[in-house]
């Protein structure tokens, strides 16, 4: 069945809008994990939405040796196992698939880069992609630099009079704030600022889209959404899994910056900015900066009384015993790497003073959940005093990122019954309930906004860099000092018990997830 049998009717309004302009996109790393699992099903999806542009060509650039042909069929197998809308509509794949290309070379070397250049310039010629270029990296972020400066010293990094180019850069970007500048600095060497695209596909989940409509375009909630109203801020992102055979990877990484210092600081700025001026990309990034510089700084001598680090040992997880992460592949018999952390954030302004941020992030936990959790301040209790055997539950505004996207309310009701008595109720709302189908996955929106020129939710450099500064004190307080006792929590349980200790010393407790 053609592709436009199922098009969304809402989608016709805004086509002209939000088609781009003929362009190809080169992705490099095109042999990953990401090219089959997010990229090419994402890049597919809009192409069945008809909101790709005519001509629209792709340039796997990797090393293994392989054939346009064989490309093709690796995609399709991949858009077979990994797309949000299966079957594949054989019309729309075959349409889409004429314009993947694919080229065997080695980023290191020079030639590669000449062979890049003349089949660029014949799908200009036999396409019609008008020299507009998107180079992706989607490439380990040791190969950043030097397929960064090969694209400069082959003249490939310019925008002109004929055609636009742009970079998409994947996070990490950087390992701390010395190597996020040094990365900077390269990058404005050959490329200028609004040509690069540091992506962080969180931010491009439908319910983080969505914090800004809940908040501005209701009247009803940015009146108390302040520190007249708010106790406090849960942030949390639980994996379920171990590192799943990226040992090696999480060695060099950990639980800060794999997650905290890109994802859930973007997420803490969606919840605590300014509205801003107007939703353009410099107006929203804008906003999303001065929250960062308002956040008190963390020193190195006092990172204990605002971050919690843990990892974990053996124990269970969905009914099967996993191994400790000292016993993953990969990982030092004697490893220190947090699998688990626990920040505080305060935000001194006049919005947010005194609202702690607490910010959860770890792996091998008995449930996969993302969401942010605004827990409001109690009532007064005293006319209820006799109705509650046991403390009111407090009102909670919870927006649930990943899986079951969505949003909840908790408050507290009476129950059918002659005697007065109080439990807590939700008010729920889903996207697939509502709306009757899944949102787009974060590439498809992510993608087509780099392809427009949108920069509006990607990473600004010195959004970049002033996030580093927030997080490298921790980092570098870590490295210094002795670990707690590692592991210190079982897989398939919630934290280590100090970080049930961290919160509880404050008079609040972890929400039940």
């Amino acid at each position: 069945m053609e592709a436009s049998t199922f098009e969304n009717p809402l989608r016709r309004g805004l086509r002209l809008e939000r088609t781009p302009e003929p362009c190809t996109v080169v992705i490099f790393g095109s042999s990953g994990d990401l090219t089959k699992r997010k990229l090419i099903p994402a890049l597919y999806n809009l192409a069945l939405e008809r909101l790709l542009p005519s001509g629209f060509s792709v340039i796997g650039f990797a090393r293994t040796e392989m054939s346009h042909e064989a490309f093709r069929q690796k995609m399709r197998e991949a858009v077979d196992t990994f797309s949000r809308t299966r079957p594949v509509q054989a019309a729309a794949w075959e349409s889409f698939a004429q314009g993947l290309y694919y080229l065997p070379a080695d980023f290191r070397a020079p030639e590669s880069y000449s062979k890049l250049r003349d089949l660029l310039a014949a799908l200009d010629r036999d396409r019609g992609a008008c020299c507009n270029r998107v180079f992706y990296l989607a490439v380990p972020p040791s190969a950043y630099m030097e397929i960064i400066r090969r694209l400069g010293s082959a003249g490939l990094a310019q925008s002109g009079a004929h055609g636009w180019t742009r970079i998409i850069i994947e996070k990490p970007f950087g390992r701390d704030l010395e190597t996020a500048r040094e990365l900077n600095r390269e990058v404005s060497q050959v490329f200028r600022e609004d040509q690069v695209y540091r992506i962080d596909h969180y931010v491009g989940k439908e319910t983080v889209q969505n914090i800004f409509v809940f908040r501005f375009a209701n009247g009803i909630f940015e009146p108390i959404w302040n520190r007249g109203y708010i106790d406090h801020v849960q942030i949390t992102a639980a994996e379920n899994l171990g590192v799943e055979g990226r040992g090696a990877y999480y060695e060099e990484a950990g639980v800060i910056r794999d997650m905290i210092q890109n994802h859930m600081l973007q997420l803490l700025c969606l919840v605590a900015m300014e509205a801003p001026s107007a939703f353009d990309a410099d107006a929203v990034r804008d906003e999303k900066v001065k929250v960062l510089r308002t956040i008190r700084p963390i020193a190195p001598d006092d990172v204990d009384r605002y971050a919690v680090r843990g990892q974990y040992g053996k124990g269970w997880l969905a009914g099967e015993p996993a191994l400790g992460y000292r016993l993953e592949k990969g990982v030092k018999p004697d490893s220190t790497t947090e699998t688990y952390a626990v920040v505080k954030l305060l935000i001194d302004n006049w919005r947010w003073a005194d609202v702690p941020f607490y910010l959860r992030s770890g792996k091998a936990l008995p449930k996969r959940v993302t969401e942010i959790a605004i827990q409001f301040k109690p009532a007064p209790h005293r006319l209820f005093r006799q109705a509650a055997s046991d403390p009111l539950e407090p009102n909670v505004l919870a927006l649930r990122i990943q899986p079951d996207e969505g949003i909840s309310l908790t408050f507290g009701t009476k129950l059918p019954s002659p005697i007065l008595r109080i439990r807590p109720v939700n008010m729920d709302f889903r996207y697939w309930t509502s709306f009757g189908s899944e949102p787009p996955e974060a590439y498809e929106r992510l993608l087509l906004d780099g392809l427009l020129g949108d920069s509006t939710l990607f990473a600004r450099r010195d959004w970049v860099e002033t996030a580093w500064a927030l997080i490298t004190p921790i980092l570098e307080a870590w490295k210094r000092t002795s670990a707690p006792e590692f592991p210190n929590y079982e897989a398939g349980t919630w934290s280590p018990k100090q970080a049930d200790e961290f919160i509880e010393k404050d008079g609040r407790r972890w929400r039940r997830l």
